[in-house]
């Protein structure tokens, strides 16, 4: 129902866009005091607990990278936009933020 990838091709997809001028819809399904402590610039903040409220936040006909802290909110809320609201083109990001931090990527 939806795909995943790892965070080092997140970060090459994220640098491409940002080198294009058309940033990624990335949204960050963690909670508000989680995603302020840091996230991936230019993530969006639509929390696990408030998704059903926004869904229609969340484009339909574009790629959206879903992630949370390590990779397990994201999962459960793309299978929700996939099963429940005919979302398609979800990837999923393994190891979440956790894993871009330790990586060294960007961070707001």
């Amino acid at each position: 129902m939806f795909d995943s990838m790892n965070v080092s091709q997140l970060y090459t997809r994220w640098l491409v866009a940002r080198e294009n001028g058309r940033p990624l819809t990335l949204i960050d399904v963690r909670s508000l005091e989680e995603f302020q402590s840091g996230h991936v610039p230019g993530a969006q903040l639509i929390a696990l607990n408030t998704l059903m409220a926004r869904v229609s936040d969340i484009p339909k006909n574009e790629d959206v990278f879903l992630i949370c802290h390590s990779g397990g909110r994201s999962a459960q809320a793309a299978d929700y936009l996939a099963r429940q609201c005919g979302h398609r083109n979800l990837i999923n990001i393994e190891g979440g933020t956790s894993a871009w931090l330790q990586a060294g990527y960007p961070c707001e």
